[in-house]
């Protein structure tokens, strides 16, 4: 567990920089362009997982930039979550532009709690934070909700597969009581340092579009969808057989709920979630390729 004399010392007295170790600096200018020198922009994985929402990324996910991020969530260089902070909030404000104006909550995606107790803090929580006082400084209406926790253990990520990675973290991921109705008042971001398959993400919008949509009164109806879509395969032939004549499955055939599922999520959320990170793995900045 780091000290606050040793925490204090890295705020006064940079060893090096964060992504090159040149001395005597936070963050050299050449490693600063490369985190925040470059127009943020759309990203997207492949395959991409479902419910992933837009994500915007400020810079690649590779060299300098691969060293400051660790070097702030592995080695304790909290001097580097102002630069990260500015990098975020960056990516922020680039899928908020069509936004109305409304209050903005930004929501990181929480890690283990082991993994935060080893490391002696939160580094997404940290650079949020870091994140939303830029905002708020150039004008917009920001706060930190913290309202994701895990509720359940999930393995270690390094090495699974997207496939892997979606199963791993499915449910594992729950809004704290009384969250929902925080979200549902205002435009809510999801911030990671970091999207690779975009598993996380996906999962942590999954469980804030379960809790809006119970605080909004569609919880219900949510149950109804997700359980019929769970159901064996010999019903879902049964509704399968519930046709009009026209070929088309009858208004209240099982054989629809998934759309409407879908449809009544977007509805819920609508342009109100979002997502933002850090960085984003090459492979998924290549749909800015013509």
């Amino acid at each position: 567990m780091r000290g606050w004399w040793q925490d204090l010392t890295d705020l006064v007295l940079p060893a090096e920089c964060g992504g090159c170790g040149k001395p005597r600096t936070v963050l050299c200018p050449e490693c600063r362009a490369a985190l925040t020198g470059a127009v943020p922009s759309r990203v997207r994985p492949v395959p991409e997982p479902p419910g992933l929402p837009v994500v915007h990324a400020a810079a690649r996910y590779a060299d300098e930039v691969r060293a400051v991020l660790l070097a702030h969530k592995e080695r304790g260089a909290l001097a580097l979550a102002s630069p990260l902070g500015a990098a975020l909030a960056r990516s922020v404000r680039a899928g908020l532009e069509s936004a109305e104006d409304r209050p903005v909550l930004l929501v990181p995606v929480p890690s283990a709690r082991g993994a935060v107790r080893a490391r002696g803090h939160d580094p997404v929580r940290r650079m949020a934070l870091a994140a939303a006082g830029d905002l708020r400084r150039s004008g917009r209406p920001v706060r930190v909700a913290a309202v994701l926790r895990q509720r359940r253990p999930v393995a270690d990520q390094a090495g699974l597969d997207s496939r892997q990675r979606q199963e791993n973290l499915a449910g594992a991921l729950s809004v704290v009581s009384g969250g929902g109705r925080l979200l549902a008042a205002g435009t809510v971001v999801l911030v990671d340092d970091l999207m690779t398959t975009g598993a996380s993400l996906a999962e942590a919008a999954r469980a804030v579009r379960e809790a809006v949509s119970a605080e909004t009164g569609s919880a219900g109806v949510s149950a109804v969808y997700g359980r019929a879509t769970r159901e064996g395969t010999g019903e879902r032939r049964a509704a399968g057989t519930e046709r009009t004549r026209g070929g088309r499955a009858s208004e209240g055939s099982v054989a629809q709920l998934p759309v409407l599922r879908e449809d009544m999520e977007a509805r819920v959320a609508g342009d109100r979630l979002h997502a933002a990170v850090v960085a984003a793995s090459p492979d998924a900045l290549a749909i800015n390729r013509n």
